[in-house]
């Protein structure tokens, strides 16, 4: 049952990034969509790690890449997004430079212990806390501290989605274990958040000075 809710948060993350990516393109170059955007794709990355996993059975590589994707680089991609939302231009460059840091650093971080068959595995009984755990609780708690302070300044304009996302980003934060914390998350967690996500991007009323996401064509 996990692998194919992990399965499914996958396709349903791969969907809005997706469509992120398309209001890109139609927008002209608008940064902050590219990062939803981004940030989305490794959210279905890491959820299709998920559910390779459970399927599979847990090893090094399955968790190496839950890891980097879930644990290092998608509320800190969702965080910029928001701050280029509010204006914050230059975290454009410092995403892109975190992003080569998180890179490498989950693929040089050693890995050991034994995995169990089923259930996402708990970050501190596999990695050091330096660098990859101190890594994800620092990215990951300035990301989400982002993500939820620009979307409680709009909030006026759009209560629904921005309530949604707020939401999404706690249930994704609680089904990834609260990475780096050693905690143990599960699939249901995952799902939700990107339903949440999901339903507070394409929810009716735009984001602040976007026109309304479709999910279906005129």
């Amino acid at each position: 049952m996990d692998a194919l809710l992990a399965f499914a948060a996958a396709l349903l993350a791969l969907r809005l990034a997706g469509l992120l990516a398309g209001r890109y393109r139609a927008s002209g170059g608008r940064q902050e969509l590219l990062a939803w955007a981004a940030g989305l794709a490794t959210y279905a990355v890491a959820a299709a790690a998920i559910a390779w996993g459970e399927a599979a059975g847990w090893d090094g590589r399955a968790f190496r890449v839950y890891y980097a994707a879930g644990g290092l680089l998608t509320a800190p991609l969702l965080g910029a997004g928001s701050l280029l939302l509010a204006g914050r231009r230059r975290a454009a460059p410092a995403a892109l430079l975190y992003l080569g840091l998180a890179l490498g650093v989950s693929l040089a971080m050693p890995v050991h212990g034994a995995f169990a068959p089923h259930g996402i595995p708990a970050a501190q009984d596999h990695l050091a806390f330096l660098p990859a755990r101190l890594l994800a609780i620092v990215a990951n708690a300035a990301g989400t501290l982002a993500v939820v302070v620009v979307a409680l300044r709009s909030l006026r304009r759009r209560p629904l989605g921005n309530s949604l996302i707020v939401a999404g980003i706690a249930a994704a934060a609680l089904g990834s274990g609260l990475a780096g914390l050693g905690t143990a998350g599960s699939a249901v967690g995952i799902a939700v958040g990107v339903v949440l996500l999901y339903a507070g991007f394409v929810a009716p009323a735009s984001l602040p000075g976007l026109p309304r996401t479709r999910t279906a064509p005129r």
